[in-house]
């Protein structure tokens, strides 16, 4: 038996967890249909943490997203600058900036999480920008849950093989949101996921979850005869009515004319989003945002006064470059049609 096929899921489809367009309902809508559900927890408060793991307690495996992130030093006078660039944009609106903060907007797991973690025993805890420290990857595993981490290189692969992964999830380029990388900033060093995954599940003994891109039957099918034992599928279920995306990030992902393109303005690290006005003037990669998490604050009250405007020129609107199929069905209508090629397991 393989460590996912542990979960005994009808189908091998894992949710990507995605924070700021999901709660614990489209986490436990994918899980009913026979998939894995993701909740995303880096941007929850203790509290909120703790009532999210007792909402999805005892109603099927559910995968647990927590941030593994180093916290940035204190950098005053980045924030500075970061906030003058932003400036004219809030005398535009004739808005004023939000007050000066240096306070995280996203925390990476630490032993106080682990603990609600140890309380409630998910089935799958994963991580994002590599493992937290050995201390917590074994406590985590100590309450029975299977550990997930994503890889956008092979070098990353080996580094999650050899520091406690039970599973490595193979991030191709084309993947919506943040990137998962870890050992190097270099996104030169990232590849498409039809080059990245057979390379890492030739390096590696552990199973592989392939994302990036696949959003139909035929590529839940290629990823599986690329040798993933399971695909992790987020913006194709962006549309559905149990996701919480915002109405101007939804009317985005169904905007044909619209690209994407890896920015760092929204968060200060690279992530893959539709483009917009702050993509284009400010990015959509910038040396001068502050380091993440810490670049979010400023952008707040530029975003909120966009959004009351029908407006996402300021809003951090991820999505993966394939859009084709972001349908506004159920969930369980959607994971049965992205299985269409699959026996059940």
């Amino acid at each position: 038996m393989t460590a996912l096929s542990r979960l005994r899921l009808k189908w091998p489809i894992l949710q990507a967890p995605m924070a700021g367009a999901q709660d614990e309902t489209l986490a436990l809508a994918v899980t009913a249909a026979g998939g894995l559900g993701g909740l995303p927890a880096g941007m929850l408060a203790l509290e909120a943490l703790d009532q999210a793991l007792a909402a999805v307690e005892g109603q099927g495996p559910v995968n647990v997203n927590f941030f593994s992130h180093a916290s940035p030093e204190p950098q005053p006078s980045r924030l500075e600058k970061w906030r003058a660039l932003l400036a004219p944009y809030h005398e535009e609106l004739g808005i004023a900036p939000p007050p000066p903060s240096d306070t995280p907007t996203r925390r990476p797991f630490d032993s106080d999480a682990c603990a609600i973690v140890e309380r409630h025993r998910p089935a799958v805890v994963s991580f994002h920008f590599g493992l937290p420290e050995a201390q917590l990857v074994e406590r985590v595993k100590a309450c029975g849950a299977l550990v997930l981490s994503t890889a956008t290189t092979v070098d990353e692969a080996r580094w999650l093989e050899a520091h406690g992964a039970d599973v490595v999830i193979a991030q191709g380029l084309e993947a919506g949101g943040h990137r998962g990388h870890f050992l190097s900033d270099d996104l030169s060093l990232q590849l498409p996921l039809a080059s990245l995954l057979p390379r890492v599940v030739e390096a590696i003994s552990l199973p592989v979850v392939a994302t990036g891109g696949i959003g139909d039957p035929q590529g839940v099918r290629q990823a599986l005869d690329l040798g993933a034992q399971a695909v992790q599928i987020g913006t194709a279920l962006l549309c559905c009515p149990e996701a919480s995306v915002r109405a101007v990030h939804r009317r985005a992902l169904q905007d044909d004319e619209a690209s994407t393109d890896i920015t760092n303005v929204f968060s200060g690290r690279p992530a893959r989003g539709i483009v917009n006005r702050a993509m284009r003037e400010l990015g959509p990669l910038s040396d001068e945002v502050p380091d993440f998490p810490l670049a979010a604050s400023a952008l707040c009250e530029l975003r909120a006064a966009h959004e009351s405007r029908c407006s996402g020129d300021f809003s951090p609107l991820w999505a993966g470059q394939n859009r084709r199929h972001c349908r506004e069905v159920p969930v369980a209508e959607q994971l049965q049609w992205l299985a269409g090629e699959l026996e059940e397991q």
